[in-house]
């Protein structure tokens, strides 16, 4: 397995970020559940382990949210692995979309 490592800049405290990542699992988990299975996530503090199984491959990584960036590893099955830099950009893109944008304070 290939581990992929993305850093994904935010201007938002850590209760927002993570609010927001906890957000947009289920949103994940809402538009795609029929495609993922045994998608699952754990929290300790401010980092989250997880792992999804899709297409017959499993994924599994963690993310870290720090104060100015979320870091995020992933180790990629073989043929995920070929299309790093593709998978790399799609979790940067979702990643910047989902932080972007004013702090809400919500907690």
């Amino acid at each position: 397995m290939e581990k992929l490592t993305v850093s994904i800049p935010h201007q938002l405290t850590r209760a927002e970020a993570k609010r927001r990542i906890q957000d947009g699992i289920a949103e994940l988990r809402r538009q795609h559940g029929a495609l993922l299975h045994d998608l699952h996530e754990t929290w300790k503090g401010d980092r989250m382990d997880f792992s999804v199984a899709a297409l017959g491959m499993s994924v599994a990584g963690h993310l870290e949210i720090q104060d100015r960036a979320v870091q995020v590893e992933v180790a990629l099955p073989w043929l995920l692995a070929q299309l790093a830099a593709s998978v790399k950009q799609q979790i940067q893109q979702q990643g910047r979309q989902l932080l972007s944008g004013p702090s809400t304070n919500r907690q």
